[in-house]
């Protein structure tokens, strides 16, 4: 009679000395980074390619990485990545020889969006080492650098506005703000007596308003009137806030429009014109603030935003379909395309690196925004990360953030404070296939005669804004702000 009791502990015995005999990576920080003990999640890059591969975008940019979860580790205690890590796409022993760029992070997830640059996070410089059979080799890598909050240099034209808020700081039990840079244009120096529009213009997802430091750049119209622009990233630690209230985010929405408006209102001299733009992340950002604080701004004009439809999300009918890895013909679905035909990024190998990289990366963003929270403070998933089926459960939450559901359903109630406030602008050869999700809403909004604007031109996601494109998007806002009736 076989005996399963030895089997078993055969098996148990093989495996252990797999993992012994395996590839191995040890990380550990130095005092100079840190004297405090430290608990949380330890990441491990490795590229062939990229000399700073903690730094690249995750899922568009595919290499190795892992994850261990750790608690208090001592300054130069070293922690071991082997093959009972969290991995992308295999693990340590298998992955391909050859000579790699490695860095570890250590994330105290204190506020940053992406993991390779939040700051507070420890890190080593890239390093060079070259994986050969000898899988019982071990590196080691001591990280002994911090990431800084970068610098923000204000000239005339260009400043930093950060809104300390009561709303944020409770939700995150951690001073936060909802940060900007405020751009002025010429005529606000030589016209002291004026007051000007604002123009909120929000960034698509990987912005930063750190771009626009030490800018002294006057020429900033909507169209022909000059106007202020508060220009506005969404950087949080579950990727882009969309400024949307979230149970995972918390309420940006909220801290957007009672704590950052009124103080860029009591700073600057400003009329009674909101105005907003954005695009990809920024452009749905703004449909969303148009439509569920639409008397708190004018109108708006989203262009190319993520998807406002979910019977289209990148072509995926999260309403029927049942997996987000594959279609019905089996074929893999896709989440990046080049001039929305040939296959670039599959939502398989994207969300099997965000996997690893757990926060802060493009997917689980929507996660952090659309979904509800687990008992362990996590996002829950609308999707199964390793077969990639969808859970109907949480996409009961979900739609809560379906905008094209949100105006067919709501339309009576917005119909005095909304009616053709909105205009969306998106290529036909989106890279990211959201022009299908703009033509479900174009539909449903001619259904109820919702007036908003809607324009489809050549080009791809990052093509698409030609002067053409851009010009008739910013006429769209000067006609808005001209019926305010504000005499300049």
């Amino acid at each position: 009679m076989i005996n399963l009791k030895r089997i078993v502990f055969l098996c148990i015995l093989v495996a252990v000395s797999l993992t012994a005999l395996g590839q191995k990576f040890t990380a550990s920080y130095t005092t100079e980074a840190s004297g405090e003990n430290f608990s949380g999640r330890v990441f491990l890059y490795l590229s062939k390619e990229s000399k700073g591969p903690k730094d690249e975008m995750v899922g568009v940019y595919k290499f190795p990485c892992f994850s261990i979860a750790v608690k208090n580790v001592k300054p130069g205690q070293k922690v071991v990545f082997d093959d009972a890590a969290t991995f992308y796409p295999t693990v340590l022993s298998d992955i391909e020889r050859g000579v790699y760029n490695a860095q570890a992070v250590w994330d105290r997830n204190a506020g940053g969006r992406s993991i390779g640059d939040s700051p507070g996070n420890m890190y080593n410089e890239s390093t060079v080492v070259s994986i050969t059979k000898n899988t019982a080799q071990i590196f080691d890598i001591v990280c002994n650098k911090v990431n800084k909050e970068a610098p923000f240099v204000e000239t005339q034209h260009t400043k930093l506005l950060q809104a300390p808020s009561a709303l944020l700081t409770a939700f995150y039990k951690r001073p936060t703000a909802v940060n900007a840079a405020v751009l002025l244009p010429n005529e606000y120096f030589t016209q002291p007596n004026r007051k000007f529009p604002v123009l909120y213009w929000v960034s698509g997802y990987g912005g930063d308003y750190h771009a626009y430091s030490g800018r002294n750049d006057g020429s900033a119209p909507i169209d022909t009137t000059p106007c202020i622009r508060v220009y506005l990233d969404g950087n949080c630690p579950g990727g882009h806030s969309v400024y949307a209230n979230s149970d995972n985010n918390g309420p940006w929405g909220d801290a957007l429009t009672t704590e950052l408006i009124p103080l860029v209102e009591k700073t600057y001299r400003t009329n009674a014109g909101r105005l907003l733009t954005g695009h990809s992340s920024g452009g749905w950002t703004v449909l969303w603030l148009q439509t569920h604080y639409p008397k708190v701004f004018t109108a708006c004009w989203s262009s190319s935003p993520d998807p406002v439809d979910f019977r289209s999300f990148q072509q995926v009918d999260l309403y029927n379909d049942k997996n987000i890895f594959y279609a019905k013909d089996s074929s893999l679905r896709l989440a990046g395309t080049i001039a929305g035909r040939f296959p670039w990024i599959t939502m398989k190998n994207m969300i099997e690196m965000e996997h690893v990289i757990w926060r802060g990366e493009q997917m689980h963003s929507f996660n952090f925004v659309f979904s509800v929270k687990n008992a362990d403070g996590t996002p829950r998933s609308l999707w199964n990360d390793a077969t990639g089926d969808l859970d109907p459960v949480t996409f009961e939450h979900w739609k809560n953030y379906d905008i094209s559901l949100y105006l067919r359903t709501n339309w009576a109630q917005l119909k005095p404070d909304l009616q053709g406030k909105i205009r969306v602008s998106v290529g036909n050869q989106d890279n990211f296939l959201l022009n299908y999700a703009v033509h479900l809403l174009n539909d449903e909004m001619k259904k109820i005669d919702a007036g908003f604007v809607f324009g489809y031109y050549p080009g791809d996601h990052f093509t698409v804004s030609t002067p053409e494109y851009k010009t008739t998007g910013y006429q769209f806002l000067q006609q808005k702000y001209n019926e305010l009736g504000i005499k300049n």
